[in-house]
């Protein structure tokens, strides 16, 4: 496939979560392929990603983009249709947004692995815009502005030749959504990287490495660790950090991102990794698990096709407060084999992924030429 003309097509590049991690893998199948994407804050990245050809739209010009760029939803479409993809005879797009919505050449091959189909849209929707989280003028605004690029999102679907999903939870929704099924190909842990410490740290904080979005449910373990008392670590950044950290008692640490070093030591050295919302597929809990760390995950999503439950870590059953402390109490009386842990995560490994990926890849491009 060296000689085929690949481009890559990326939502945005603001930040290092599993989206970005499956970009990784692609750039490195098809190293020569530009990279396509709404914005690009430098320095955001790996230094591979740094390094290559990165297109982005004309709302990297934007005014107040790396604070406000979600106030830009309404021409992100716009931003992913205006890029000139004519000469690309194979197209890869990494979605969880627009990116899929892209023009291919008629001729060309799209192949698109969606991460989810768009949540605030679909069944995020009233996590992020629930009447009492709006203002007057957002209840007028943002209702219409959703309701447009959800029918934008279903025709854009008919573009794409082949759908990958990230779980069997997001292939479900991409069928209830756009009526189509997907292939499943998990998303890769650096395995390699997240390792167990030696010797043995004591542990002595819970853990959750999160985006703070609403649908996350950060706050549900903010409640419950506000009535225990004991440690727990947040890191991440998002539009919820002030409200969760207004609302946090000085048990709970905000610790903001940190670097991918610090990161694996707070899993090496956390009791357990949190996972209060509902996962698309949840790579902090394998890269938790890479580290032999148990995780605590909401019983529901993508945490069920990475966790095993009692051997790997819990699952709490509603999504509540309560609940959530009740596994808590139940997890405070078990104990877990390291290695079994591990040994979970190595299944979702990088190298997997890779020849996973590549091998579908070159399989889909050998049945649109009517090869063997």
């Amino acid at each position: 496939m060296n000689k085929i003309k690949v481009a890559l097509v990326h939502d945005w590049l603001t930040g290092q979560r599993g989206g970005e991690k499956v970009l990784e893998v692609l750039a490195e199948i098809f190293p020569e392929a530009p990279i396509f994407t709404l914005f690009h804050l430098k320095g955001s990245q790996a230094e591979t990603l740094e390094k290559r050809d990165i297109r982005t739209s004309f709302l990297q010009k934007c005014p107040f983009l790396k604070k406000r760029y979600r106030l830009y939803l309404p021409f992100f479409p716009l931003a992913a249709e205006l890029f000139d993809l004519n000469e690309y005879e194979f197209i890869i797009s990494s979605s969880h947004c627009v990116a899929k919505g892209i023009i291919p050449n008629p001729d060309a091959l799209h192949v698109s692995y969606i991460h989810s189909p768009v949540r605030y849209a679909w069944n995020q929707y009233f996590a992020y815009f629930a009447p009492g989280r709006l203002s007057f003028f957002s209840r007028l605004f943002i209702p219409p502005v959703i309701h447009r690029l959800r029918v934008w999102d279903v025709s854009s679907s008919a573009r794409v030749d082949y759908f990958v999903a990230n779980s069997k939870n997001v292939a479900r929704r991409i069928k209830k959504y756009y009526r189509r099924e997907a292939d499943v190909i998990h998303p890769p842990a650096d395995t390699d990287f997240f390792i167990p410490a030696a010797p043995e740290p004591a542990r002595e904080y819970y853990l959750i490495v999160s985006a703070l979005v609403p649908y996350k449910r950060i706050d549900l373990a903010v409640e419950a660790f506000n009535l225990r008392g004991e440690p727990l670590k947040v890191v991440g950044r998002g539009p919820e950090f002030k409200k969760l950290k207004k609302a946090a008692r000085p048990n709970i640490e905000f610790l903001g991102p940190v670097s991918a070093e610090n990161l694996r030591s707070l899993y090496q050295e956390a009791k357990a990794l949190l996972l209060p919302g509902e996962e698309d597929f949840g790579i902090t809990a394998l890269e938790a698990q890479a580290c032999g760390t148990p995780v605590i995950a909401y019983g529901r999503g993508g945490a069920k096709e990475t966790v095993i439950p009692g051997e790997t870590g819990l699952f709490f059953p509603e999504l509540t407060a309560a609940s959530l402390e009740s596994t808590l109490d139940k997890f405070q009386g078990l104990e877990f084999n390291k290695p079994i842990i591990r040994s979970n995560a190595m299944k979702f490994s990088r190298v997997a992924f890779k020849e996973k990926m590549a091998s579908y890849l070159e399989t889909k491009w050998a049945e649109s030429k009517g090869k063997p």
